[in-house]
């Protein structure tokens, strides 16, 4: 194997030989996320290519992880279906577990419409395979809670293969309403009544996002769309978007269901089958990978820069970068960065912030912070709100903006108070 790892013995699982667990030779690096790296591996025995996907048990158990990966590789095994990425073998060693899992060489479907929006027969294709992969997931008590394009993958043949499990929930996670309580996904994808905190059906969530990714098929660009995430959220729970013009009645009317912001009147999975969108025969349409698609992934591959594999738990489901941005906006001043504290926490840090100096008063909620000065400055007294979402069980988005007051002492705060107490609990991206 080309560029093939050869590793003296020790405490990751290698044998003498070399070899992983005595059978997987490692080859190139895949990607990597904040947790893991994978890795394109060879079984020797049988010859057959695999992603490796190697997780290292200190970072895990420090992000306080554990529960959330065995979570993973039970639903895994549960799912064995032809549009979802098979797990193969879990192996362990005293500093890492390794998944062998199904290598998927076609690239993410995202990056397909990243090039533009799909004719709706082809785009049928792909959604018969999604739905047909999500209701088996429900039918075994799986709720997969973060569907996007960049989590559904293409084999060769351009057949789609959903992935990335990491913030999936089984029936047995139901509390004694029948519902699911925690907040997670990807903000743009994600249903109304999880933003709401007051429970949800994780079917009816996934067939919401099931709905934004057919939107974006369809249109090319994404439905609820705000550079203000608090302003987006509100789009979302008004069910606040239109489709473009070129979509046929069926197809807007099936999206239109799939994105009913009220989970009780939202289309069920049996009757998004019985519909008439759906059921329409597609022509023949040639879903396999193009050859410039194949020599543009080869290249991406070659460069060590695919990242078309997220096949990594807590995958980083929106732009975050810069991680601790300043918009320039002068009417708007915000900041906003991630961690993977809990709220308490961030809490804490905005009040010993807000206490520097005894400059300010403080009022605070579960979710909202609110700082204003003692003293007037050039504007009145200087009033800064922190706004903070749950977004994921360790991954938390606070939201910083001046109320009131002069713009200067705001930054001036930011810069001397605010960023220093926040400093410790800011969340990094390095590599596992």
């Amino acid at each position: 194997m080309v560029g093939a790892k050869r590793v003296e013995n020790g405490s990751d699982g290698l044998a003498s030989t070399g070899l992983l667990h005595g059978r997987y030779e490692l080859g190139r690096l895949l990607g990597h996320g904040t947790f893991a790296k994978v890795y394109h591996a060879r079984n020797v025995t049988t010859g057959k290519s695999v992603a490796l996907k190697v997780v290292a048990k200190e970072k895990v158990l420090k992000a306080g992880m554990v529960e959330q990966i065995k979570r993973e590789i039970s639903v895994m095994k549960m799912v064995k279906h032809p549009n979802i990425v098979e797990l193969h073998e879990v192996m362990a060693s005293k500093t890492k577990i390794y998944f062998a899992m199904e290598l998927v060489r076609g690239g993410e479907l995202f990056a397909k419409v990243a090039r533009g929006r799909l004719r709706e027969e082809e785009a049928r294709v792909y959604f018969k395979q999604l739905i047909s992969a999500v209701d088996f997931c429900h039918s075994r008590g799986v709720y997969h809670r973060d569907l996007k394009p960049e989590n559904l993958l293409l084999d060769e043949e351009g057949n789609l293969k959903i992935t990335d499990f990491g913030l999936s929930a089984l029936a047995e996670h139901l509390r004694q309403d029948g519902l699911l309580h925690t907040t997670c996904g990807t903000p743009a994808y994600v249903a109304p009544e999880v933003i709401s905190k007051k429970g949800y059906d994780g079917a009816k969530a996934d067939l919401w996002s099931c709905g934004v990714i057919l939107f974006v098929l369809l249109a090319g660009y994404l439905p609820f769309r705000d550079d203000n995430l608090v302003n987006m959220y509100k789009k979302i729970h008004r069910g606040d978007f239109k489709c473009p013009g070129w979509l046929s009645s069926d197809a807007r009317r099936l999206v239109t269901k799939l994105m009913d912001p009220n989970p009780n009147t939202r289309i069920s999975i049996d009757k998004v089958m019985d519909s008439p969108w759906f059921k329409k025969r597609s022509k023949d349409v040639p879903i396999v990978t193009t050859e410039s698609e194949v020599q543009d992934h080869k290249s991406k591959e070659e460069n060590e820069t695919l990242n078309a594999f997220h096949i990594i738990a807590l995958s980083e489901g929106f732009d975050l970068s810069p991680l601790f941005e300043e918009k320039k906006r002068e009417e708007k001043r915000e900041m906003r960065f991630v961690t993977s504290r809990p709220a308490s926490s961030v809490i804490t840090s905005l009040e010993e912030a807000a206490r520097v100096g005894d400059r300010f008063d403080v009022r605070k909620s579960e979710s909202r912070v609110r700082m204003e000065g003692k003293l007037n400055g050039r504007k009145g007294k200087l009033a800064v709100e922190a706004e903070i979402f749950a977004v994921a069980p360790s991954f938390v988005v606070v939201e910083v903006k001046k109320d009131h007051g002069d713009t200067l002492e705001y930054n001036n705060f930011c810069s001397t108070a605010l960023r220093p107490a926040l400093k410790d609990i800011f969340w990094t991206s390095t590599p596992a």
